[in-house]
């Protein structure tokens, strides 16, 4: 565990979230007009749409649509849809989603329900851990689903205090993800001996 993470698997206020897979965008509006437009450190002019950003516009406009954004204020939040991470949702459109609106509505109740260790974890994320966006947007039931990406783990009291309230575990991060390779044939010293040479290089 690395250390200031503690609070992951300690504290009773930490939610684990849905991760979304897409792009991280951060908006910022005043008096109901969108003003600034970030995807990580790139800014983004709102109005430069003919330089290949419509998917970016559409995704925030079609949340504005929704409510999703506020009249003042800055907000951050994931964009999915068809141009991005091969589409896991299998959207036909963009749509920016809010943090603040993920840890509302796509965290996981399970999470409390079992002791936080990484066999549970591991258990967890390669059997269970379905995507509740999928689940809510396409009426999908918990077989059907495809999986999440991983979570988010939240802590509010500490993004409250100023503290690490955020950490990320992704399914690609566990052993069991990655299918293994067998090498036949494979003699790792076999007839190969060293010449004086190359005891000293």
């Amino acid at each position: 565990m690395n250390p200031g993470y503690e609070w992951v698997f300690k504290d009773k206020d930490t939610k684990a979230v849905e991760k979304l897979d897409g792009t991280n965008i951060k908006l910022k509006t005043e008096k109901h007009r969108l003003v600034a437009l970030q995807n990580r450190k790139n800014v983004i002019d709102p109005l430069l749409v003919i330089s290949g950003y419509t998917h970016i516009i559409e995704g925030v406009f079609r949340a504005i649509g929704k409510g999703y954004v506020f009249p003042d204020g800055e907000q951050a939040g994931e964009l999915i849809g068809p141009k991005l991470q091969g589409n896991p949702y299998k959207l036909d459109f963009h749509i920016w989603y809010p943090f603040d609106m993920a840890i509302e509505r796509l965290a996981y109740r399970s999470f409390y329900e079992h002791d936080r260790t990484f066999e549970n974890w591991s258990s967890w994320f390669k059997d269970y851990l379905k995507s509740r966006f999928i689940i809510k947007t396409h009426k999908s039931s918990f077989e059907e689903a495809d999986f999440a990406e991983g979570v988010v783990f939240y802590n509010s009291k500490r993004r409250e205090k100023g503290e690490i309230f955020q950490a990320k575990l992704r399914r690609d991060m566990f052993h069991w993800f990655y299918p293994k390779i067998e090498i036949f044939d494979y003699d790792p010293v076999g007839d190969y001996e060293l010449d004086d040479q190359d005891k000293f290089d």
